[in-house]
């Protein structure tokens, strides 16, 4: 280990690498409620792709695992680092390369964060829109794990916004992706197949982002409703009516209550409409003119009432921004009330009720409580389980996604699967595509150095 140390000085400086002692406890572990905390052998820092290719090629060679790291803000243990091996911190490869006003793309170092993306491309009238719930997420964290969030519902997810990528092999090459363009039929889309891979395929160095007009009016209305069954039939017909919502989130009750108590908000909701209130969407419109967003309201309005809401209340602008903050930080509520796990799954969208029902039914025959929100406009459900057992809890997480699964769901939405999750993917996936993704691996990663143990053994 001492030769590898030496040879990453020589690659990085000594001043960027650390081990031992001086590894800082916050790059041991990500967010993830299960997963072990882990000290790699060294940590390195690269600043440049030349230095990232070298850092891969010297792991390739000695046959020494490489996890990378950007704000370690992930959900399911995909960037903890083996106990042997090398953690790559992007945090000294943070810089907005380029915003092209023509071409409407940022280009990014993967240590850049969303939040100073958007201070960037708010002084030009420009918004990337993929907002997972944390401003301190790094975009290379974001592309390797194909980032979602709440403004999915009209925008999509971070796939949907990456036009091309830098990215180093687990051999070491090097290879560019992609471009300033939309379309490209040059063959197969590297980029794509990157996207999501939770750093087992390649290391993206930068990626060309695709960004948009920044809409500066909204609204921010809460609607409740007496079951799911109404909002499972609000949310297709919300969907399609062109209203083109920028958030269309659902919230159950419970979840409702505990998130505005850890975060003090008075809605103006009656207290007769709570006790009634099974269920609420938080629908966000935006627009070019404040105009245009008041029709809308008035459109929403007409359409929910016939569709069983018991009410429709526009929050001024604060209750409005401040309702979206604490549902992007409903999983900090969870974790503060001991939630035992937190699990993303995504099933057709008219699907949720049924989905849900199953959900409480595996509850209720466990011994478990289980709860939650979700992105209703595409079908992306969050849920906090509350089972301390060990054993029982992975019972019930896998009962769960199996019958997310059933309806013609995936095991994850957004969130990865990481280490915590491949279990429950191994257990429901189709075998042949398992194995077809581990060939596509051996093609990027002929030594599997590139975060081993990651998505699958």
């Amino acid at each position: 280990m001492g030769d590898l140390v030496t040879a990453l000085v020589d690659i990085v400086g000594a001043a960027n690498v650390a081990t031992g002692d001086a590894i800082a406890e916050d790059l041991t572990h990500d967010e993830a409620i299960t997963a072990v905390p882990v000290v790699p052998a060294a940590v390195v820092r690269p600043a440049t792709t030349d230095e990232v290719a070298a850092i891969v090629a010297l792991a390739a060679e000695q046959g020494v695992a490489l996890t990378a790291r950007g704000s370690g803000t992930g959900l399911s243990g995909a960037c903890i680092p083996q106990p042997d091996g090398i953690l790559v911190s992007f945090d000294r490869m943070a810089d907005i390369l380029e915003i092209d006003t023509d071409n409407h793309v940022a280009r990014v170092q993967p240590g850049v964060t969303l939040a100073q993306l958007d201070e960037a491309t708010a002084a030009v009238g420009l918004v990337y829109p993929v907002f997972p719930g944390e401003n301190s997420a790094s975009l290379g964290g974001n592309v390797a794990t194909n980032a979602g969030g709440m403004r999915a519902v009209r925008y999509g997810v971070t796939r949907h916004q990456v036009l091309g990528l830098t990215a180093v092999l687990g051999t070491g090459e090097v290879i560019t992706t992609g471009g300033k363009f939309v379309k490209a039929t040059s063959g197969y889309d590297l980029t794509q197949l990157i996207i999501g891979s939770e750093g087992t395929l390649a290391l993206a160095t930068e990626a060309t982002l695709r960004l948009h007009p920044r809409l500066t009016h909204g609204a921010t209305v809460l609607v409740p409703f007496p079951g799911l069954d109404e909002v499972a039939a609000a949310v297709p017909r919300i969907v399609g009516s062109g209203l083109m919502p920028t958030i269309l989130e659902y919230i159950d009750f419970i979840t409702m209550s505990a998130i505005t108590a850890a975060n003090n908000l008075e809605l103006g909701v009656p207290q007769e409409i709570k006790d009634g209130a099974l269920a609420y969407l938080v629908v966000v419109l935006e627009n070019r003119a404040q105009d245009r967003v008041d029709e809308d309201i008035v459109e929403l309005a007409e359409l929910v009432t016939g569709l069983g809401a018991m009410d429709l209340y526009v929050l001024p602008s604060h209750s409005g921004a401040a309702l979206i903050d604490a549902r992007e930080k409903a999983f900090w509520t969870a974790k503060a009330n001991n939630a035992d796990d937190i699990i993303d799954m995504v099933v057709p969208r008219a699907s949720i009720p049924e989905y849900l029902g199953a959900v409480q039914e595996i509850g209720a025959a466990t011994g478990s409580l289980v709860v939650g929100c979700g992105h209703a406009g595409d079908g992306n459900v969050h849920l906090s389980v509350f089972q301390p057992d060990v054993a029982t809890r992975k019972d019930v997480v896998g009962r769960i996604l199996r019958a997310g699964a059933d309806l013609g769901g995936a095991v994850s939405g957004e969130h990865g699967i990481g280490t915590e999750k491949k279990a429950y993917l191994a257990a429901i996936e189709d075998p042949a595509k398992l194995d077809l993704m581990r060939r596509i691996k051996t093609s990027f990663d002929p030594a599997g150095i590139l975060n081993p143990g990651v998505i699958f053994d």
